[in-house]
């Protein structure tokens, strides 16, 4: 099992950057695909990046593509999505997530899940 806490989110101006951060427990970490996903209010939960075990794949959707970038730290258990040229759009809570199976692009392809971090980008 793993635990999943996702810091970094904040108010930002659009064009701004954050970082975003994931810390997850246990020893299997290297393990797990990663992925996060963002659900903005009275919209459903979609998908934004996913990375692999190795972190040597990355897919992302097309709406983050060219502005994100996921990237893990094994050693320290940490996954990070770098956002740049931030949009009102952007504004959403973020949620990381663990799969062992594959880097998918849906919810139901993910195991374990953080508490989420809110993102608000102002215009």
């Amino acid at each position: 099992q793993v635990q999943l806490v996702e810091s970094g989110g904040g108010l930002v101006q659009a064009g701004g950057s954050l970082r975003l951060s994931c810390a997850a427990s246990g020893r299997t970490f290297s393990s797990y695909a990663m992925g996060w996903f963002r659900q903005a209010p009275g919209k459903e939960r979609e998908f934004v990046a996913a990375i692999n075990w190795s972190g040597s794949s990355t897919s992302y959707s097309d709406s983050v593509k060219g502005r994100f970038t996921i990237s893990r730290d094994n050693a320290k258990n940490t996954v990070y999505l770098q956002m740049n040229t931030l949009k009102p759009e952007d504004t959403a809570v973020y949620y990381c997530a663990a799969s062992l199976t594959v880097y998918g692009d849906s919810i139901y392809e993910y195991d374990y899940w953080g508490q989420g971090t809110q993102v608000t980008v102002s215009s």
